[in-house]
């Protein structure tokens, strides 16, 4: 099939590449023409595990074509994905306006029977005004709502093997067809209204963003009491009601879904009539987490931070991405640098202007009086301690990721502190 993909940003590359490699042909429409001349030679703007074999396949195919002219891109495609942002707004509410300009500019510009996927997170309710903004502009197109469920550092994967596919929309046919597009993948497929549809992505990345605040808040009540945070999520993880998965302390979530997500939902249910309180309190105990990685900090550099240089090791939100939006490691870089610290940061892919960046974990430990590790990146857990120690001035290892292996940290003479760890 012919898929006009809008939107070259994390979601729209990385569906175009999964669906050229089912076989698809893919023209991606993307307003910024440098983005453009990159891709086109080659050049894939974001770290992502497989991504860019995935697109060096598809051009060396002809299976894929890039465009600065959305007009151009949807051009004999039957299938329009709009693959685009919808930043926080007024209020914590989802901005849609991206997508409210594309749908006019190209609502007379479609097939006959075209179809526009919404693969970007929009508030339930969003597929139904677009199904009326199409009628009111008397365009041929009809709206499916099929939401995105890709982890980054993991989305190549998550595309090519789901969980499961959600599609809503008006019409049963219209189901089909999107639904028809994954015909060689094995999974589950949820056909259901759009409205509904929406809400599932909103409840999934809420509920995650939930069950990673609790188990952050339990890692600080096993602190406080004397328990092994991580043999307690272990005897949690093997009960089959709860399962393993998402049971890993940290600084906090981040990212470009869960931080405005939860709020937006929050939004939506306020829109409805309905207060949600228990997202609230997820929210504040989230950048709570970050204020009580940033004062043990404080506390292993001696009860201030003035003049004091901390080590990050990992900046990025997560590992396996080089994505720092709303970064947990920033937000307590920021922290830090408030009381007078200097940061100085090494991270495998990604870079940010807000810290000094250095070019290897030990070169970030040089002259350091505390070492902080905030990105789990797998690397950081080989890294030599005893290079590590002779690098740095001081002698404390705050590992907000429970990464490192204590007793490596111990015997190259450094302190470790772990979260929810107290005993080790």
């Amino acid at each position: 099939m012919d898929i006009a993909i809008i939107g070259a940003g994390y979601v729209g590359l990385v569906t175009a590449g999964g669906l050229t490699n089912l076989g698809h042909r893919v023209s991606v429409g993307e307003v910024d023409a440098n983005r453009v001349e990159r891709l086109r030679a080659g050049e894939v703007p974001i770290y992502e595990q497989g991504l860019a074999d995935l697109l060096g396949r598809a051009q060396e195919r002809d299976q894929i074509s890039y465009h600065d002219s959305n007009l151009e891109a949807v051009k004999g495609c039957r299938f329009v994905f709009l693959c685009l942002p919808t930043p926080e707004g007024d209020g914590g509410r989802a901005d849609l306006s991206y997508i409210h300009t594309v749908i006019d500019e190209l609502a007379n510009e479609v097939e006959d029977d075209a179809l526009f996927v919404i693969k970007s997170t929009v508030p339930p309710g969003t597929s139904i005004w677009l199904r009326k903004r199409l009628a009111d502009l008397g365009s041929p197109g009809r709206i499916v709502s099929h939401p995105e469920f890709l982890r980054e550092g993991r989305a190549v994967e998550d595309f090519l093997e789901p969980d499961r596919l959600v599609v809503g929309s008006f019409d049963a046919a219209d189901a089909d067809a999107v639904a028809g597009l994954y015909r060689n993948i094995d999974t589950t497929v949820i056909k259901t209204d759009p409205t509904s549809a929406e809400m599932i992505k909103y409840a999934s990345n809420s509920y995650l963003a939930a069950r990673l605040t609790f188990v952050n808040t339990l890692a600080n009540v096993c602190e406080a009491v004397g328990a092994d945070v991580l043999d307690v999520l272990n005897g949690m993880g093997l009960d089959h009601r709860i399962g393993p998965h998402f049971l890993q302390p940290g600084p906090g979530y981040g990212g470009s879904c869960f931080p405005k997500d939860t709020i937006a939902l929050i939004a939506v249910a306020e829109d409805a009539g309905y207060d949600f309180d228990l997202l609230r309190s997820v929210i504040k105990a989230d950048g709570e987490q970050r204020r009580r990685v940033a004062e043990k900090v404080r506390q292993a550099a001696g009860g201030g931070l003035r003049g004091r240089r901390v080590a990050m090791w990992g900046i990025a939100f997560k590992a396996g991405t080089d994505d720092v939006r709303e970064s947990p490691a920033l937000r307590i870089a920021a922290l830090l640098q408030e009381e007078g610290a200097e940061v100085v940061a090494y991270d495998p892919e990604a870079k940010s202007e807000f810290v000094r960046n250095a070019s290897s974990p030990v070169a970030a430990a040089q002259g350091a009086d505390v070492l902080l590790v905030t990105t789990e990146w797998p690397e950081f857990s080989t890294v030599d301690m005893n290079e590590v120690a002779a690098a740095m001035k001081g002698h404390r290892v705050v590992d907000a990721r429970n990464l490192l292996d204590p007793a490596a940290v111990r015997a190259s003479g450094l302190d470790y502190w772990g979260l929810g760890r107290p005993g080790v």
